[in-house]
C-alpha cells in the first residue's frame, strides 16, 4: 500500500471513529473509551496527512497555474517559486508522515518493571548492577516519572545482586526497552591493589506492565509458599512468616517478595511481578517468530545478547547494537546523557522498520 493509500485510509477512519462517537447514544462505556482512544492516537497522523495532502494540492494547482498563464511571465514566475518551496518541504513532511503511520508497539504507552541483576564478577557486578539501578533512578526523576523500588538483594559493601522496580509515565516503556540485555562493566575495582582492569556484567530487563486483562492467571496454576524474611547475611528483618514465593507452574516463573511486612502487600506485588514476567515471556515469542524472517534490526533482543560496554579508564559508553561510542560515562551513570543513546536506538528501530515497510511495498 503506497504511502498516499495509507494517508486516505487514516482520514477515512478518522471520519468514522468521530461518526460513531457523534452518536456516542448507541456505544457501551468499553466502546466509547477503545473509540476515543483510538482517536486521540490517529490524531498526529491524521493531521500530517492533511498537511501532506493540502501540500499536494497546492502543488497541482501551481502546476495548473502555469497551463493556464497563457504565456504571462509573472504568473509562471509565481507559480514556479510556488513548486519550488513546496517540492523543498515536501519530502520532510512526508517522511514524518512515514513514522506516524508506522504500526505503533501496543506496549509503547504502559509503565514499565525495571529488574536488575548481578551477572559474572562477584561483588564487582553487584556494585556495577547498583550502578545502573541507580542510573534508571535518576533518570527517571528527569523525565518525572514515579519510580518505585519493589525488592533490592544487597551485598551489604553497596552492591546490588537483584533489584526490581516499578517505573510509571509518559512513554515509558517506549524510551527504555531497549535497555534490555548485558550490561558491561571495565573498570579497576577498588579492592585491586595491582591496577588491573576487571570486567564483569549485569543483566537489565525492562518488561510491559501487564494489566489483569492482558493475562488470565489460574491460581490451581500457582504454588505459593511463605517463609521468614532475612536480611543480608541472614540477619533476620522480620518475625513472621511475611515473605512469599510464587510458582508459575506452566512457565516455572518463580518471583519472591519480602520488602513489606505484611504478606498481603508481598503478595500483590509479587503477583504483579509475575503477571509482567509472564506477559513478557509471550511477547518475546511472538516479536522472535516475527523477527527470524526479517534481517538488520536493532539487536535480537535475546538477554543473552551483550548490548553496551561502560569503559571506566576510558570514560566511554559504547552501545553495540549501533556502534555508539559516547565519552560521557559519568554524565550516562548519572542519567544525563543517556538519552542521547535512547534517542540514537528509537531512530534506528524506526529506519529498520520503515525499510521493512518498503519491502513489503515493494
Amino acid at each position: 500500500m503506497s504511502l498516499y493509500d495509507n494517508l486516505e485510509r487514516v482520514l477515512a477512519r478518522r471520519t468514522d471513529i468521530e461518526d460513531q462517537l457523534a452518536n456516542s447514544a448507541n456505544l457501551s462505556p468499553d466502546e466509547l473509551t477503545k473509540l476515543s482512544r483510538e482517536l486521540a492516537d490517529l490524531r498526529p497522523a491524521a493531521e500530517q496527512c492533511e498537511k501532506v495532502k493540502s501540500m499536494r494540492d497546492d502543488l497541482d494547482a501551481a502546476k495548473q497555474m502555469i497551463e493556464d498563464a497563457d504565456g504571462d511571465d509573472e504568473i509562471i514566475a509565481m507559480a514556479e517559486e510556488e513548486i519550488s518551496s513546496i517540492n523543498d518541504a515536501l519530502p520532510d513532511a512526508e517522511s514524518e508522515l512515514q513514522l506516524l503511520l508506522l504500526p505503533k508497539d501496543k506496549d509503547d504507552q504502559r509503565n514499565a518493571i525495571l529488574e536488575v541483576r548481578a551477572g559474572t564478577g562477584g561483588d564487582e557486578a553487584a556494585l556495577f548492577g547498583a550502578d545502573l539501578f541507580n542510573m534508571y533512578q535518576r533518570l527517571a526523576a528527569k523525565h518525572g516519572w514515579r519510580f518505585e523500588v519493589m525488592e533490592v538483594s544487597d551485598t551489604g559493601i553497596g552492591g546490588y545482586k537483584e533489584a526490581t522496580a516499578t517505573i510509571e509515565g509518559h512513554n515509558v516503556f517506549a524510551r527504555l526497552k531497549f535497555e534490555s540485555g548485558v550490561h558491561r562493566v571495565q573498570r579497576v575495582p577498588e579492592t585491586e591493589t595491582g591496577g588491573r582492569i576487571h570486567t564483569s556484567a549485569a543483566t537489565v530487563a525492562v518488561l510491559p506492565e501487564a494489566e489483569d486483562v492482558d493475562i488470565d492467571i489460574n491460581e490451581q496454576d500457582l504454588r505459593i509458599d511463605v517463609f521468614r524474611a532475612s536480611g543480608p547475611g541472614g540477619q533476620s528483618v522480620n518475625t513472621t512468616d511475611s515473605a512469599v514465593r510464587i510458582t508459575h507452574i506452566p512457565t516455572g516463573i518463580v518471583v519472591s517478595q519480602q520488602d513489606e511486612k505484611s504478606q498481603h502487600k508481598n503478595r500483590a506485588k509479587a503477583m504483579k511481578i509475575l503477571r509482567a514476567r509472564i506477559y513478557d515471556a509471550e511477547r518475546a515469542r511472538v516479536e522472535a517468530e516475527r523477527a527470524a524472517s526479517r534481517k538488520g534490526q536493532v539487536g535480537s533482543g535475546d538477554r543473552s545478547e551483550r548490548i553496551r560496554t561502560y569503559n571506566f579508564p576510558q570514560g566511554r559508553v559504547t552501545d553495540h547494537r549501533i556502534n555508539l561510542t559516547l565519552y560521557k560515562l559519568d554524565r550516562i551513570l548519572a542519567g544525563e546523557a543517556l538519552d542521547e543513546i535512547v534517542d540514537a536506538l528509537i531512530l534506528e528501530d524506526q529506519a529498520a522498520r520503515l525499510a521493512e515497510v518498503a519491502e513489503d511495498g515493494a
